[in-house]
């Protein structure tokens, strides 16, 4: 920008130069300088940039109007310098002008007087000039060639990159790198700067649409763009596209019409909220389900075999009402096999001791153990381990209840399953009979159980088995029953041990109760950890086991005693700021050394993404793969893990923001901490810091949803799962670990047909299917700005795209047990609307959702 001259600003400091550097454009500093003494002299001046000469300028340009306003004789004033192409960087640079008596030119902006300095700060890149055109479209495919001229080179580069829209929708991004030797013989120039794309059947319609060409970075339309075409040639293509129109429409419609009949559906009437009322309607319909399941198998002849069931009831003190009725629930089982061992344990009570004679005198099936003195629970309970005859053992607290159909359903499942150890879901009842806080638990779940006891109640074993496990141990009184599911599950194999969805259990809730208030029992706090800690030193591993917020949960920090090499990927597309920050962030808040960073780069073009680069080169760890290709995630992830030598590989968003600096040790830790651990996720926040992310559910109406979404990140979630690690089906590769080895063995990602969605969720099915653990790290915590790396899968031009791929994951894994049920999400709860809470109709939950390990 050029000042307007006036003569009556004075002149530059120098007592024989008047003049000012005045204008600058585009690279270019202009402006005039006279010689007092020798007015038709020319004056040379001494270009300086960033303190550094560049060369001298003659003043020997044209100024009419410096002639005009000062009476000069000759108009033969002006300079013109051209800024050297390596200033024009996009960087801030200085420039002055030094006069021949080493003063220095005055800058005069637009500010003029009152605007001058002694220097100009500028910030520029080349111009860059486009020459290219679109031809047009032949056979189905769009045609045309591109050349860029940057700055004041003469040479013409080709192989540039082009973005083409349609309808303003970006649909693909593209090199101009095929051979046109016409356009070469004409200007003379490389000639591989034509391009071609062949419209996808997705695009091509029967209707005109307009296509937009724009070369990148600098999105500078193309000449003949827009280009306005229908893409359909004949009558017979014309009513195939059409047809094919109609689908993408219906895909589109199907997918707006399921969330629109969700969302006017009415409400089912069941949650946490009002449990109660959903218990008394449960049990009526279990009672029912239960008996018909019976009498079929009479009609049929194949009612199996009733071995006889041991209950243990330990105790010690109860309340007479509360003891009296947990009796009569085990008296009232429709189950007739059973023997009642209870073991008074020095209540030195008359009304208790009399009651339980007067049970045993009813009953036969009922006997008594009394002990003098008091024992603790532990032992209690091993008096009648060792008494039991039954071929199987439940263990029973003095004041709580059992459902009347609860050893019949357990049997049934243990025949059906043939597992050694058996639990049920449970619920509390208080005293006055109201029905609150079910435990809706997970199939076997052997992480989840190192952070609680959630197996607890009711818990039916084998009695060969429970002898080959031990009695219980004194030294956990408070966790007795942790440690020794903790010790069954070193004997047994995962799929020895079956959950059976089926509210079978009530705990009473009393004001001494446990169940009211754990904290009334530190001792319980301190036993958990030290059961927790003992488990994992008898498994010969090394972990530091911790009460998390002085509760009966419990944090395990493994800690590795090897550092296998780790290769982060991490896919971007431009979004520079956001790919910087992550790399930085992962740079400083990771202590783990044996890591490299893999970033794949899909085809960025901004001045930006040249420069970060440029910051990248020297950073040991960090290299960058070139894919010059439209986006496909799940490739852009297998191209980075092929050839790979990492024995561990974590695939990340470049919007996932860490600042735990011990997080790769936590997660690493998890997967080496069992050699069928393949997969780890992690707990993932909002800026807000609500979960955005805290493992997956599948099956569920969308194939997928995110467990415990929008809760704040210090709530505990649904029996301690927000906070405790867990076994899960699947979770988000938004940041996840998987073993290399397993990857190849399952195929990596799906790169043909989920190129966008799900492809995380089916590698984990993949994986889990193979019998490896995918594990949800609840230590391991970082920012994710979801979906700000590539958009939403619900705009209208990827909803086609998005209903395909969902139905993929339908076709693959919709009739797969695992899928249709999901083993860590109790059936109980509705997948249909808000997870651990809404629940499924009474009369819908299926009466054999019995699986095992």
């Amino acid at each position: 920008m050029m000042a307007d001259f006036d003569d009556t600003m004075p002149s530059s400091t120098s007592i024989r130069y008047n003049g000012y550097f005045d204008r600058y454009d585009a690279g270019c500093a202009s402006g005039w300088v006279t010689d007092l003494r020798s007015p038709l002299d020319v004056v040379t001046l001494t270009a300086i940039i960033d303190g550094v000469q560049q060369g001298t300028v003659s003043c020997e340009g044209v100024r009419e109007d410096v002639r005009g306003a000062l009476g000069l004789s000759s108009a033969l004033v002006g300079f013109s310098f051209d800024i050297p192409e390596e200033y024009l960087d996009g960087e801030p640079h200085v420039i002055s002008f030094l006069l021949p008596d080493g003063t220095i030119l005055p800058h005069m902006g637009e500010a003029g007087l009152s605007g001058l300095n002694p220097s100009y700060e500028f910030s520029d890149v080349p111009v860059v000039t486009i020459q290219g055109n679109v031809d047009g479209l032949v056979h189905n495919a769009l045609r045309g060639w591109v050349l860029r001229k940057v700055g004041r080179s003469t040479v013409a580069e080709a192989r540039c990159d082009v973005l083409i829209t349609c309808d303003n929708v970006k649909i693909t991004q593209l090199k101009a790198d095929r051979f046109r030797r016409d356009v070469g013989n004409v200007l003379g120039c490389d000639p591989n700067c034509g391009f071609e794309y062949a419209i996808p059947h997705v695009f091509m319609k029967d209707y005109a649409q307009k296509f937009r060409f724009f070369v990148l970075p600098e999105m500078i339309e193309l000449d003949n763009s827009p280009f306005v075409t229908s893409t359909v040639s004949d009558f017979l293509e014309g009513k195939l596209v059409s047809i094919s129109n109609d689908m993408s429409r219906l895909y589109t419609d199907m997918e707006k019409l399921r969330r629109q009949i969700g969302s006017l559906l009415p409400s089912q009437g069941y949650h946490l909220g009002d449990y109660d009322r959903w218990a008394r309607r449960y049990y009526e319909n279990l009672r029912a389900r239960v008996a018909a399941e019976r009498r079929a198998l009479k009609q049929a002849g194949t009612l199996p075999a009733e071995p006889l069931v041991t209950v243990m009831v330990p105790t010690y003190k109860p309340l007479l009402s509360d003891f009296v009725a947990a009796i009569e629930s085990v008296v009232a089982q429709t189950y007739d096999n059973w023997e009642l061992i209870i073991v008074d344990d020095g209540s030195k009570s008359k009304e208790i001791s009399d009651r339980i004679d007067e049970f045993c005198a009813a009953d036969k099936r009922i006997r008594c153990i009394r002990s003098k003195k008091n024992a603790g629970i532990a032992k209690a309970t091993n008096i009648a381990m060792e008494a039991a005859l039954g071929e199987w053992t439940v263990f029973f607290d003095h004041d709580d209840l059992i459902v009347d159909v609860a050893l019949e359903v357990m049997v049934r499942a243990a025949q059906r399953t043939g597992a050694r150890l058996l639990y049920s879901d449970e619920d509390k009842i208080d005293q006055a009979g109201y029905y609150l806080e079910p435990n809706f638990k997970p199939d076997w779940n052997y992480r989840y159980m190192l952070g609680c006891n959630y197996v607890c109640h009711l818990t039916v074993i084998e009695t060969a088995t429970m002898r080959k496990v031990g009695l219980l141990k004194k030294e956990y009184d408070g966790a007795q029953d942790h440690d020794f599911i903790l010790r069954c599950s070193e004997l047994l194999a995962p799929a020895q041990i079956a959950h059976v969805p089926e509210l079978l259990y009530h705990w009473r809730l009393t004001p001494n109760s446990t169940a009211s208030d754990v904290s009334k029992k530190g001792y319980a706090v301190d036993a958990g950890v030290r059961a927790v800690g003992d488990h994992l030193k008898r498994k010969g591993q090394v972990a530091n086991v911790s009460s998390i917020n002085g509760l009966t949960i419990y944090g395990v920090e493994w800690i590795p005693q090897v550092q296998p090499k780790v290769s982060i990927i991490i896919p971007f597309r431009d979004q520079i700021e956001t790919t910087r920050h992550c790399v930085a962030n992962l740079l400083e808040n990771t202590v783990y050394d044996n890591f490299e960073i893999v970033l794949v780069n899909n085809w960025s073009t901004s001045p930006d993404a040249k420069q970060f680069f440029k910051d990248l080169r020297g950073i040991d760890n960090i290299r960058v793969l070139d894919v010059i290709e439209d986006f496909n995630y799940s490739r852009l992830n297998n191209l980075a893990a092929d050839g790979n030598d990492a024995e561990f590989f974590v695939f990340m968003n470049n919007d996932v923001f860490i600042s735990d600096e011990g997080w790769l040790d936590r997660i690493l830790g998890e997967a080496l901490s069992d050699e069928k651990v393949g997969i780890v996720g992690g707990k993932f926040l909002y800026p807000d810091k609500t979960v955005q992310h805290a493992g997956v559910v599948v099956g569920t109406h969308g194939v997928a949803a995110h467990i415990h979404l929008g809760i704040p990140d210090d709530d505990y979630g649904y029996i301690g799962r927000a906070r405790l690690s867990h076994d899960l089906v699947a979770v988000t590769a938004a940041c996840m670990m998987i073993r290399a080895d397993v990857f190849r063995q399952v195929g990596g990602f799906d790169e043909e047909h989920l190129k966008i969605a799900y492809n995380d969720v089916d590698l984990c099915l993949k994986v889990y299917e193979s019998g490896y653990r995918v594990v949800w790290c609840a230590e391991f915590v970082a920012e994710h700005h979801e979906s700000l790396s590539r958009g939403s899968d619900m705009r209208p031009d990827q909803e086609a795209r998005f209903f395909r791929e969902q139905q993929t994951m339908y076709e693959r894994w919709g009739d797969k047990p695992f899928f249709k049920s999901d083993p860590f999400f109790n059936p109980n709860f509705s997948r249909v609307d808000r997870l651990f809470y809404d629940l499924e109709d009474p009369a819908r939950v299926r009466a054999d959702a019995v699986q095992g390990g």
